[in-house]
């Protein structure tokens, strides 16, 4: 039996290749003695993340699951409010919109895993303030459909941005087309820190100022506490990591879309379903995901020949232990839990070869044929 030696990520590979500038940017860092707060090094990565994503305004922040929240807070979102979400998300998604008092209310996917705009129309009541679409797998939802709901019904749209930076709906970037893109800076990101990070991008400078305060206490100054707020900051040797990064962004996003490409060739099989790039979308492949039949046997098998792969994700979240409150059952989202049955996440990541992927592909192939 061939065995072969692909992880699914391979940070290990990313610190060897950046490893000398990383301790430099370290040692800068910790001469320079401002480690949170409004450090230079803060200022500068909101500016550019800001001109990079296509907003007047972007907010560092110490994870995105805090982007969530502080974006839908500064959004007025609160108790009794509802709030659309697709159930097969992370779990952040839907606890952020809790964790404020709100409600989520869940609407059913299309196949290639996004929201579906028609099950967000018909979700939507009186009670409900902002629809929340996740870009699953770096594919940009229809954010056309979405933002003409929202401007309809005069709704809030917070793009779960985490796993989409760089992505495209017709020309325009993750986190520009809603009023807020909440991004995640995770290690396991296509753009990542060394811990937890993430960012709000806005047009709102109003709101972009607020949440500046809220995530330090909600202070203007050292003796003035405009209203009650939170730690959320970005310390600055993650602002300092992922201001290097950034520069390297372009090339992580171009090998990872070479691999994705590369899969979408070899992997045509009638029982496998790879969702196809549509012409008006710029797919950054944070992940690369398959759906396929005997998924668990696939992904042992996979395993057994030295191959990493992962599931995003096995468990809806309506269907979580923690959802039960809100009252669902198995085959409320039947698009849902069928792809949560059949999805297996191939390791797609910017340090693999074309003949790493064609190994994987070829096991894939093999296991099908069998």
């Amino acid at each position: 039996m061939a065995k072969h030696d692909i992880p699914y990520v391979n940070l290990a590979a990313q610190g060897r290749d950046q490893l000398e500038d990383l301790q430099r940017i370290f040692g800068e860092v910790v001469l320079r003695g401002s480690f949170v707060g409004t450090d230079e090094e803060l200022a500068g990565l909101e500016r550019r993340i800001a001109e990079y994503c296509g907003t007047t305004e972007a907010v560092a922040l110490n994870s995105g699951t805090d982007a969530l929240m502080l974006a839908m807070l500064v959004g007025g979102i609160g108790r009794g409010d509802e709030v659309i979400t697709p159930p097969n998300s992370f779990v952040a998604s839907t606890a952020a919109i809790v964790h404020l008092g709100a409600t989520p209310v869940f609407a059913d996917v299309l196949p290639d895993q996004n929201i579906d705009p028609e099950r967000i129309e018909r979700a939507i009541t009186p009670r409900t303030k902002a629809i929340m679409p996740v870009h699953l797998t770096g594919r940009l939802c229809r954010m056309d459909e979405i933002m003409e709901l929202a401007n309809r019904h005069g709704l809030i749209v917070i793009e779960d941005a985490a796993q989409s930076i760089g992505s495209m709906h017709r020309g325009r970037m993750s986190g520009s087309i809603g009023h807020f893109g909440c991004f995640s800076a995770h290690p396991l990101k296509n753009l990542n820190a060394l811990g937890d990070g993430g960012f709000v991008t806005t047009n709102d400078k109003d709101a972009a100022l607020r949440m500046r305060r809220l995530r330090a206490h909600g202070m203007v100054d050292r003796q003035t506490v405009e209203e009650w707020g939170l730690v959320s900051r970005m310390d600055a040797l993650q602002a300092a990591i992922l201001n290097y990064r950034l520069d390297k962004l372009p090339d992580v996003i171009a090998r990872r879309r070479a691999n994705a490409a590369h899969y979408q060739g070899l992997l045509r099989h009638e029982q496998i379903y790879v969702p196809p790039c549509r012409n008006d979308e710029f797919n950054t492949f944070h992940t690369f995901v398959v759906q396929v039949d005997r998924r668990d046997e696939l992904q042992a098998y996979l395993k057994d020949r030295g191959i990493k792969t992962a599931i995003h994700y096995p468990v809806p979240i309506h269907l979580q232990p923690a959802a039960h409150a809100l009252g669902h059952k198995k085959g409320d989202f039947p698009i849902t839990e069928r792809q949560a049955e059949r999805i297996l996440t191939l390791p797609v990541n910017q340090y693999m070869s074309q003949g790493d992927v064609e190994i994987v592909a070829g096991e894939v192939l093999t296991f099908l044929g069998r």
